[in-house]
Order: C-alpha cells, then sequence, then structure tokens
C-alpha cells in the first residue's frame, strides 16, 4: 500500500522590532498606531492584488505590487515578507511559471503568519 506523505508548511517568520520601536519612538504612539495600521491594510491589499495580477499573467502589474509590498514591509520590520515578495519579482522576471505561483503561495502564508506576528508584537508594545 502507498504512503502519502502530508507536507506541512510552517516556517518562523522574522519580525525586526527595531523599525516597530523606532515608529513609537519618533511619532509617539498614536502617530505609530496609525503607520502600523495603514502599511498592515497596504500589505493586506498588495497580497491580494499581486495574487489577482498573477491570475490574470498581468506580469509587470505583479511586480510593482510586489516592490510596493515589499518596501512596506521592510518599514515595519517584516524581514521575511519583504525577502519573499522580492523572490516572487525576480520568478516573474525570469518567466518561471512554476517557481512564480510557489513563492506566491510562500508570499500569501507568510503575509498572512506576518500580519499576525505584528499585530501581536503592537498589542504587546501598547
Amino acid at each position: 500500500m502507498p504512503v502519502l506523505a502530508i507536507l506541512r508548511h510552517d516556517e518562523v517568520v522574522r519580525l525586526d522590532p527595531d523599525p516597530l520601536a523606532a515608529l513609537y519612538s519618533e511619532l509617539g504612539e498614536n502617530g505609530a498606531e496609525r503607520i502600523v495600521c495603514r502599511a498592515i491594510e497596504e500589505l493586506a491589499s498588495r497580497l491580494t492584488e499581486m495574487s489577482r495580477h498573477a491570475d490574470q499573467s498581468s506580469h509587470a502589474a505583479l511586480i510593482r505590487s510586489g516592490r510596493t509590498l515589499s518596501k512596506v514591509a521592510e518599514q515595519i520590520g517584516m524581514a521575511t515578507l519583504a525577502r519573499v515578495a522580492q523572490d516572487v519579482i525576480d520568478a516573474t522576471e525570469a518567466g518561471d511559471h512554476a517557481g512564480q505561483a510557489a513563492t506566491l503561495a510562500r508570499l500569501v502564508r507568510i503575509g498572512d503568519r506576518s500580519l499576525t506576528a505584528v499585530w501581536d508584537l503592537r498589542d504587546m508594545t501598547v
């Protein structure tokens, strides 16, 4: 009887708390909260947008959205998310459709976990 293997996509999400700490120090609690909330909304929107662009084979739009997502992620300390967004861009630019699909799926998984991690970290700092 064949054995079925189940792959678990469970990896550590890396957050750099320094950018968040700098935001809170520089802008105060209310200002930092507004920036973080806008960044999280932007990231969630870009993740959805990137999936839609991939489904429509809109490669240029996918790359633009990926670059924006990567920049926003870096600004609030989401190092893993920023790096994987760049991986999606690289695969798209190389014309690697299988690689693009795989890295985009990974980006969505990491995006969900990263957004949750930032909320948890934010709640600990308040």
